[in-house]
């Protein structure tokens, strides 16, 4: 099951990298009322960092956003970034290089999600799961958001950590599921393990009965998972735009840092209600414990592609050598140390 679930992963890589290099870079990039457009897409029922920018005003009158709908994972964003659907797309760090090495031309500009104490990736069974260690997930279903993620990565690095071979790790099952109905999978028992993260997460342990196997906070501490990234050509074009879009959201890092909880909660809440997108509701908001961006401003360093490069060469999505400091940069963002 995991070696086709690699075999997607890869073909849908190749894919994307081969619908960039035969496009025109995307659109060009539209104003309104002389304040240029940013498309991107959102997440249902959850209010982004730029979505959050914007309403804030941190975008200084520079940027303004558009949706385009709702993506379903973080390498789908990138990709749609990639082949010019949308202007910008955020992804865990390991997607990002896993595209930009197959020749995507992307470039990472900041931090946009990680762990820390409150905020993290836990893999949890009913309570009277046999299911103790990493070690007992042999053969077992895990439900994720999507294959090539960063649960995926988390699996394969704990599973690495326990001495397993690849054989052995290639015997777990990850089934991809929307992250709204993974917890009513594990307690169906649909699947074994529920991969579960943000608002969901604790949504689920609000309502008892399931507890964790590990947490990828428990096996690297607090670190940035994942990156917003553009097309090199869009960065090249517009610079100005990129350095107002990565100031906002810095601002709006460091204001979900350093507001009460509550506030937070309720600012989330009436962007949710006044948007008034089909099918949303804010009723899993009131769970949202902490941004989960351990570096100040969403500044990117090396170690935040490092720490996935294991994953990615065990599993072949990186063959040669592996340049860090080509898949980001930190010269958009106005708070980054000269």
């Amino acid at each position: 099951m995991r070696a086709r679930n690699r075999f997607f992963a890869s073909a849908l890589v190749a894919a994307t990298v081969s619908m960039l290099l035969t496009a025109c870079g995307g659109e060009d990039l539209r104003e309104s009322g002389g304040v240029p457009v940013l498309r991107y897409q959102g997440w249902a029922s959850q209010v982004t960092i730029p979505e959050l920018a914007e309403n804030l005003g941190f975008f200084d009158g520079k940027v303004k956003l558009e949706w385009q709908g709702n993506t379903i994972s973080g390498p789908q964003d990138v990709q749609s970034a990639a082949t010019g659907q949308v202007d910008f797309g955020g992804a865990f760090g390991g997607a990002v290089a896993k595209l930009a090495q197959a020749g995507a031309g992307i470039t990472a500009v900041i931090n946009y999600y990680g762990s820390d104490e409150k905020t993290f990736t836990g893999f949890y069974v009913p309570e009277n799961s046999p299911i103790r260690t990493p070690n007992d997930l042999l053969g077992k279903k895990i439900g994720v958001n999507t294959l090539g993620g960063q649960a995926e990565a988390d699996v394969h690095t704990a599973l690495k950590k326990n001495g397993l071979s690849e054989e052995q790790i290639r015997s777990v099952q990850l089934v991809v599921l929307p992250p709204p109905n993974t917890e009513d999978a594990v307690r169906r028992g649909q699947i074994d393990v529920a991969g579960l993260s943000g608002q969901f997460q604790q949504r689920a342990l609000s309502n008892g009965g399931l507890r964790p196997v590990f947490t990828d906070y428990e096996q690297f501490g607090p670190f940035n998972g994942g990156q917003y990234v553009f097309r090199n050509d869009f960065l090249a074009k517009n610079p100005e735009v990129v350095e107002a879009f990565v100031g906002g959201i810095a601002k709006a890092i460091e204001w979900q840092k350093t507001t009460p909880r509550e506030q937070v909660i309720d600012t989330f809440t009436r962007i949710i209600n006044d948007r008034k997108r089909s099918g949303e509701d804010a009723s899993s908001v009131k769970y949202w414990q902490s941004v989960g961006v351990p570096s100040a401003n969403g500044v990117i360093s090396d170690i935040d592609f490092q720490r996935w490069e294991p994953w990615l060469r065990d599993t072949g999505a990186v063959t040669g050598a592996l340049d860090v400091a080509k898949l980001y940069t930190n010269k958009y963002n106005p708070n980054a140390p000269k």
